[in-house]
C-alpha cells in the first residue's frame, strides 16, 4: 500500500494514509503548543517586570538568584515552545513532515519541562515572600510533586494501561 492509499493504520488503528496521520499529529501538536506558548509568554512577561519592582531591588541574594534562574527558564521554555513554528517555516513544502512532527514533539516536551521549572521558580518566589523560607521550600516541593503526578506519572500510566489493553502503541 502506498502512502496515498487509504487503509487501516497499524499504529493508530485509524483509516488514514500516512500523510493524513502526519497532518493529524501536526495539528494536535499545534493545538497543544498554542496553550503552552500563551502561558509561558504571559509568565515570562510577569517575571521580566518583577525584576524592576522595588521589592526585587531590595531583595536578598537568594531571592534575586531564584528570579534570575526563573527568568532564564522562562526564556528557554519560550524558545523551545516556539521553535516548532520556525522549524515548520524552514521545512515547509520540503516533504519533511515526519521529521517536523518528531522534532517538534521533542521540542514541546523540553519546553514543558522548562515551563514546569519556571512555574516552580515563580511559586517559590511568591511563597517565599509570604512565609518563612523553609515553609516556602516545602510548599514548592509539594507543587513540584503535583506537577510530576499530572504531567508525567498520569500520562505514563495511561499510556502503559492503553498498551496493556491491546490498544495501539503511541504515535
Amino acid at each position: 500500500m502506498t502512502s496515498d492509499q487509504i487503509g487501516i493504520n497499524p499504529v493508530s488503528g485509524r483509516r488514514e494514509t500516512e500523510n493524513e496521520r502526519l497532518d493529524r499529529n501536526l495539528n494536535e501538536l499545534l493545538q497543544e503548543l498554542r496553550v503552552a506558548q500563551t502561558g509561558v509568554q504571559i509568565l515570562f512577561a510577569f517575571l521580566l517586570t518583577a525584576a524592576f519592582t522595588p521589592l526585587m531591588q531590595d531583595a536578598d541574594p537568594f531571592t534575586r538568584q531564584v528570579l534570575v534562574a526563573t527568568i532564564v527558564c522562562a526564556a528557554l521554555a519560550t524558545a523551545l515552545l516556539i521553535a516548532p513554528v520556525a522549524l515548520h517555516r524552514t521545512v515547509f513544502r520540503r516533504g519533511l513532515k515526519e521529521e517536523l512532527v518528531r522534532i517538534s514533539s521533542r521540542l514541546a516536551a523540553g519546553g514543558l519541562v522548562l515551563l514546569g521549572l519556571t512555574m516552580l521558580g515563580g511559586c517559590l518566589l511568591a511563597v517565599d515572600a509570604l512565609v518563612d523560607r523553609p515553609v516556602a521550600f516545602v510548599l514548592t516541593a509539594g507543587v513540584g510533586v503535583w506537577f510530576l503526578v499530572f504531567w508525567a506519572v498520569l500520562p505514563v500510566r495511561v499510556r502503559t494501561r492503553g498498551r496493556g489493553a491491546g490498544s495501539a502503541p503511541p504515535e
